[in-house]
């Protein structure tokens, strides 16, 4: 009894922190770990690309094939923990911890089990599921070697994206960042080692990602296990109420759809450039690594943001959910426009980092970079306008803005832009889809915050 006093009065004290303190300093201070745990996962990614990139340039596309695998397991993680991660924040938000851990613990346990399942059915079908990823018939081989040690982490790497979110959902971005980054830094010493040390080869990468993997799973689990977490995850709490499946589900399905459509664009980027030859597709792998990285920043202040949003919104000062959205734009509007101008100029050093000696990487490479590095100023808008929607409990609209920038627009534009200007086509893209996507973003924002203002009147809106 004397624990669960002292732990409710720790949730009561965060409640009054989360809904009080000064917007600016304290998305700040949640964001910054955030950034960290992200931009880890990216850093990671990237140096996998760098180090097997040395190989040769097949073995730098199949890097690219199974990124597009990997996004898929990242969807179940974040639909689970975005899904949960909405609810979570609302609930302690009102000073409602039992409802808190029991949508954690069901959308933990949820992710250990599709992950076993994705496992399961990935390696049944690996030579179809490579070749459906857009692997030509020279880089198969390296991709299949790279992903049947990815798909036997399938269920850790699912696991330790929902409990991120969900650390980062309760106000504690810096316990998830803790895992990530522990994971992160192993997974880059181990790369050389196993690739280049013990020959192992590109599965020498995806042993040390296995591993880092496993490692940041551990450590995340261990903060609810030692009950430094504000919610707890507990097999007896799991809900097997329709009802809160389908919270999740609904709540999390944007960001689903966000990263299922990631990795379909994905496969079909690396179709759209296999016609052009391996060089195409390693080039385009890397460009994708690279701005992964980059947009990391912006991604990760939205999940510092996210919290803050639905404790404002969960106690009813929708004043604080406006400031925070338009604190966290200008913030991540002056990063971007430092990014991209550096990505621009710096581009062909930044590939030739990666495949120095082709030539047809850094030019295929450079293009698309300067090419994206265009359309980064959209991203604070693009990504922040689909966070606060689906933070705040606005499922559909979060989902139809989320289908924008990797689906709506992305896949239509990459099968039709390459038949008209060739290798140019695929180079643009993702430009052109960002561009179409603040476009149908825009109207959305708009509406969303007239509502927030006439909540602030008291005003009833239908």
């Amino acid at each position: 009894m004397e624990f669960l006093t002292s732990h409710n009065k720790n949730n009561e004290e965060r409640q009054e922190y989360m809904t009080t303190a000064p917007v600016g300093p304290l998305i700040v201070s949640l964001a910054l770990p955030a950034v960290a745990s992200i931009m880890t996962t990216a850093f990671y990614n990237a140096a996998d690309a760098y180090f097997v990139s040395q190989i040769g340039t097949s073995a730098s596309g199949a890097v690219g094939i199974v990124f597009a695998m990997m996004a898929i397991l990242q969807a179940i993680g974040f639909t689970l923990g975005m899904g949960a991660g909405s609810v979570i924040s609302r609930a302690l938000g009102a000073g409602d911890v039992q409802k808190a851990s029991r949508y954690a613990s069901t959308s933990f346990f949820s992710a250990l089990t599709l992950g076993a399942a994705v496992c399961l059915f990935g390696h049944i079908s690996i030579d179809g599921l490579m070749r459906l990823l857009g692997s030509t018939p020279t880089i198969l081989p390296y991709a299949k070697s790279y992903a049947v040690w990815i798909l036997y982490g399938a269920p850790v790497i699912c696991g330790a994206f929902t409990m991120n979110i969900i650390l980062r959902s309760e106000g504690h971005a810096a316990f998830g960042m803790r895992g990530l980054v522990c994971g992160g830094f192993l997974n880059v010493a181990l790369d050389p080692i196993f690739i280049f040390k013990f020959g192992l080869g590109i599965s020498g990468a995806a042993m040390a990602t296995l591993i880092s993997q496993c490692v940041s799973f551990s450590i995340l689990l261990s903060f609810f296990l030692r009950r430094k977490s504000d919610v707890e995850i507990n097999i007896r709490k799991v809900s097997l109420h329709p009802k809160t499946f389908f919270d999740i589900v609904s709540l999390g399905f944007a960001s689903f759809t966000r990263q299922g459509l990631a990795s379909a664009s994905a496969a079909a980027l690396n179709i759209a450039a296999s016609a052009y030859g391996d060089a195409a597709v390693a080039a385009m792998s890397i460009v994708g690594r690279v701005f992964f990285l980059i947009q990391a920043v912006v991604i990760g202040t939205g999940h510092g943001f996210t919290p803050v949003a639905g404790y404002a919104y969960g106690a009813g000062d929708f004043r604080r959910v406006r400031s925070a959205f338009w604190f966290t734009v200008k913030g991540e509007a002056l990063l971007m426009a430092l990014l991209a101008a550096a990505s621009y100029a710096l581009a062909p050093d930044i590939i030739a980092l990666f495949r120095r000696g082709d030539a047809d990487v850094i030019a295929i490479g450079t293009r698309a970079m300067r090419f994206q590095s265009l359309s980064l100023l959209l991203a604070p808008i693009l990504v922040t306008s689909g966070m606060i929607h689906q933070s705040l409990g606005f499922a559909w609209r979060a989902t139809l803005l989320s289908c924008t920038r990797n689906g709506i627009c992305f896949i239509p534009l990459i099968i039709v832009l390459p038949r008209f200007i060739g290798l140019t086509g695929v180079e643009v893209t993702q430009t052109a889809a960002d561009f179409l996507s603040f476009i149908i973003t825009v109207p959305f924002l708009y509406f969303f915050m007239k509502m927030l203002r006439a909540k602030e009147k008291g005003a009833k809106i239908k």
